[in-house]
């Protein structure tokens, strides 16, 4: 390879990718820029990737997603790994990397004569897979997954509750955000996410704009990374917010777990405080 083409060389990195079409235009290379530009369709296939994230995470996160959100439920025999690798365009080696890691999880089981067969367990609760699943699964056990609706998101001060969870000051401004579960179709979760506002500049504070998936959002948008999750559960009767939000009639229980989310310093980022009606689910933490 010369050193012109090295220049032209495919990045994954969103930086070096522009730079690189730089490259290939100043010196007039046509095929390694039309070739440079066909790897966007990568990114339609692998939304997750990050200029933070090895390709086979990328990918481990696409099949996850593909598993919780029951295009392959319990029992599905996975494609082989050089179709993966062609749907995926990535190497027949990454595609393995990912699958094995999947199947340290829990997630896959390799099975002789048969193949890579989806488990329908719940995933060990590292936090990759706690981005990517929704914690309450149906009785049977199988996993199930959630799409979000975010109901208000607004700008306020901190209170004194918010402000001793956050390591705040209660003068300090925050976001605080309310969403609503869905299952199917039916309300099954509603949450306040509170977040320090300083943390985040320029936070969309219109409801349609706020990320579905926050955490994610943190180390891409604020290069802030999740390094720790501690929930703590209790259960209580539902209020009439609750009743409201998840069609329940009172008197009913509600699941409540409220959740801090710390970075690489111990410095609490986020916090979460969901309120689930377990009448059809049940929450479910499995340890491997």
């Amino acid at each position: 390879m010369t050193g012109s083409d090295n220049n032209c060389k495919l990045y994954r990195n969103s930086n070096n990718f522009i730079e690189a079409i730089h490259h290939c235009a100043a010196r007039h290379d046509a095929a390694k820029l039309r070739q440079l530009l066909s790897t966007t369709l990568r990114d339609r296939i692998l939304p997750d990737l990050s200029t933070h994230s090895p390709i086979y995470r990328a990918v481990a996160a696409q099949i996850t997603e593909r598993i919780t959100s029951g295009i392959w439920p319990a029992g599905t025999v996975l494609p082989s790994e050089t179709a993966l690798a062609q749907e995926f365009r990535v190497a027949v080696g990454t595609i393995r990397r990912a699958l094995g890691e999947l199947t340290a999880e829990g997630s896959l089981v390799r099975r002789r004569k048969t193949g890579t067969v989806v488990t329908g367990r719940t995933p060990r609760h590292n936090l990759r897979f706690y981005f990517h699943y929704f914690r309450l699964n149906k009785r049977s056990g199988e996993m199930q997954n959630s799409v979000p609706h975010v109901t208000a998101v607004t700008r306020r001060v901190a209170t004194a509750h918010e402000a001793q969870s956050l390591a705040i000051d209660e003068t300090d401004p925050v976001i605080h955000i309310h969403r609503v579960r869905a299952v199917d179709g039916r309300p099954v979760m509603h949450e306040e996410v509170i977040i320090p506002a300083a943390l985040v500049p320029e936070f969309p504070l219109t409801a349609a704009d706020v990320p579905e998936r926050l955490y994610p959002m943190f180390w891409e948008r604020y290069g802030i990374k999740i390094a720790a999750i501690r929930e703590q559960i209790e259960a209580e009767l539902a209020t009439q917010e609750d009743c409201r939000h998840l069609g329940l009639t009172a008197p009913a229980a509600v699941l409540v777990i409220h959740e801090v989310a710390y970075d690489e310093q111990a410095r609490p980022v986020l916090m979460n405080i969901h309120r689930a009606t377990t009448a059809n689910d049940v929450y479910v933490n499995e340890i491997q």
